[in-house]
């Protein structure tokens, strides 16, 4: 099985932008679909993007649609979360999760229950 490691995290004022990493060990990264959820504090953990294993599909929650990328690097057995114009309710700690590949819709990818393979998660502050 895969473990993942999230970094990247930090303090960073509004406008600003962090990006987080996932590192994969155990088992090569591309045998798995990635996601990226965030849980503020009293709130649910929520989807913020997904990438299919291949890096051929990839989808987003409005909420940062066109200020987040999600990214991977095979090669290196890492996934990327690239975080601009930050906003304060960005505010939350961001985890990893992985699934192994397999035949899905993209709206699969939105659900937490998918993934079996979680990071520890790492704080991202966002100040006004």
């Amino acid at each position: 099985q895969v473990q993942l490691v999230e970094s990247g995290g930090g303090l960073v004022q509004a406008g600003g932008s962090l990006r987080l990493s996932c590192a994969a060990s155990g088992r090569t990264l591309s045998s798995y679909d990635m996601g990226w959820f965030r849980q503020a504090p009293g709130k649910e953990r929520e989807f913020v993007a997904a990438m299919s294993w291949g890096a051929a599909s990839m989808t987003y929650a409005d909420s940062v649609k066109g200020r987040f990328t999600i990214s991977r690097d095979n090669a290196k057995n890492t996934a990327y979360l690239q975080m601009n114009s930050l906003k304060p309710e960005d505010t939350a700690v961001y985890y990893c999760a992985a699934v192994e590949r397999g035949p899905r819709t993209m709206s699969a990818f939105y659900q937490r229950g998918l993934y079996n393979y979680w990071g520890q998660g790492t704080q991202v502050t966002v100040s006004s």
